[in-house]
């Protein structure tokens, strides 16, 4: 493995990524800023082409950092997978999404590693960052790779690296956030760590793949496990008459012992509603019941309901019942500032709404149409005249370029789900 050692240290070495998403695309070009020479494999043809031409497709990078990299001959897209044998690097960067059941679908990962496979040589790295549950790498993906002649850490390595893209965040970023990486020998291990050492500020090793792989699990099961504690508080605080947001804004004042998550109308996003089922998965299948994870699912996906519940007790107050009236649900990306919708709560609670026989717009500067199960709706402009028109306006994403001032002045209610309004003072407002 000298040889590659010697083409990674150099940067030298090719890279290719299998999946130019939302993990891919960003990993594609931080090794092209840093001079390796990058592929990216996508079997989506749009992808594909609009990358060749420099146009970028996602939030989180400009077709102004693609561009000189496309002119440059660093990166370059394509759906022929024979250029796989060609890369010294593989990344495998593809979707994990649950089936219906909320089991783990690993179709994309086998998928890849097929391709891989097919074309695999000696002296390649392949490193899955695609989420998944600890013995996925060792287990799934290695005997794929072995099912020829190649030996895994004589004559390939094989590694496994959780992506930690956070889309829209403006302080941590690829080269800044702490890359974990665990390989199935030492020698995979040293040279996945050296690898993105070229791109990634600190590199930390563990011990093997199965660690790794939980590392994703257990941040984001972390997340999923503390939103719930504080959505159940929000029902507590219900009960008891008590504002949950002024309980947890002088909760936040301790500066140790503490750390703030705050309610909401549900989670949403390709990560925290997905992977601690990844987890829980894996543990049912040792004889192990994951009562933490199935709580927390529980109190989560309950939140969407929660909001109807409360926005119909609202309504009644001022004499008007939900089945007649029309909403505006203002933000349905699944987090602020982005145009991802992946799990997004607003899809629950607009299908919910107009399954009570509400008429049911949104805005979103960032999502110029939603898809739900058997329609597409529109994001409607933002105007006082249109506002007026509303029963209620539900927020449920808020985003930094709305005038939430303007917006409660020209509403008729404002239901606030998210506090985005928390310096605004008016009878108009009803929080979660």
């Amino acid at each position: 493995m000298e040889k590659l050692k010697d083409l990674i240290s150099s940067k030298k070495a090719k890279v290719g990524i299998i999946g130019m998403g939302y993990v891919g695309l960003p990993l594609a070009v931080e090794f092209a800023k840093n001079g390796m020479q990058c592929m990216g494999f996508e079997i989506d043809k749009v992808r594909v082409k609009k990358l060749n031409k420099g146009i970028s497709y996602i939030d989180d990078i400009s077709s102004k950092e693609i561009k000189p990299l496309v002119k440059s001959k660093k990166l370059k897209a394509s759906s022929e997978f024979g250029g796989l044998k060609l890369c010294d690097v593989l990344i495998i960067c593809v979707p994990t999404p649950l089936r219906k059941t909320k089991d783990p679908d690993v179709t994309y990962i086998i998928d890849a590693a097929r391709k891989i496979s097919q074309n695999l040589r000696k002296n390649q790295l392949i490193v899955l960052e695609s989420t998944t549950y600890p013995g996925t790498t060792k287990e799934l993906i290695q005997p794929i790779f072995e099912s020829g002649r190649l030996k895994c850490g004589r004559d390939f390595c094989l590694a496994f690296s959780p992506e930690r893209v956070d889309p829209g965040n403006q302080k941590y970023n690829i080269s800044n956030t702490p890359k974990v990486v665990g390989g199935i020998t030492k020698t995979c291990t040293a040279l996945a760590k050296l690898l993105y050492g070229n791109i990634v500020d600190e590199v930390i090793a563990v011990s093997s793949t199965q660690a790794a792989e939980l590392v994703k699990l257990v941040e984001n099961t972390f997340r999923a496990v503390n939103i719930a504690l504080v959505n159940e508080m929000a029902l507590m605080c219900d009960k008891l008459k008590i504002n949950v947001w002024e309980v947890l804004s002088a909760a936040k004042s301790k500066p140790f012992g503490y750390m703030p998550f705050y309610p909401g109308p549900g989670i949403g996003g390709h990560c925290i509603p997905l992977d601690p089922h990844y987890l829980g998965w894996k543990m049912r299948s040792l004889d192990f019941d994951p009562r933490f994870i199935e709580l927390a699912d529980e109190i989560n996906s309950y939140m969407p309901q929660y909001v109807v519940y409360k926005l119909a007790e609202i309504l009644n107050r001022h004499k008007k019942a939900l089945s007649e009236t029309k909403l505006l649900v203002l933000g349905v990306a699944y987090k602020p500032d982005i145009s991802d919708e992946r799990e997004s709560p607003a899809v629950d609670v607009i299908t919910l709404l107009q399954n009570t026989g509400a008429k049911v717009d949104y805005f979103d500067p960032h999502v110029k149409k939603l898809e739900l199960e058997d329609r597409f709706l529109t994001s409607k402009k933002l105007t006082a005249r249109r506002l007026k028109k509303y029963d209620c306006v539900v927020i449920i994403t808020a985003h930094s370029s709305v005038d939430y001032k303007w917006l409660v002045e020209n509403s008729k209610l404002v239901f606030d789900t998210r506090n985005a309004t928390r310096k605004i003072k008016s009878k108009k407002i009803y929080k979660l």
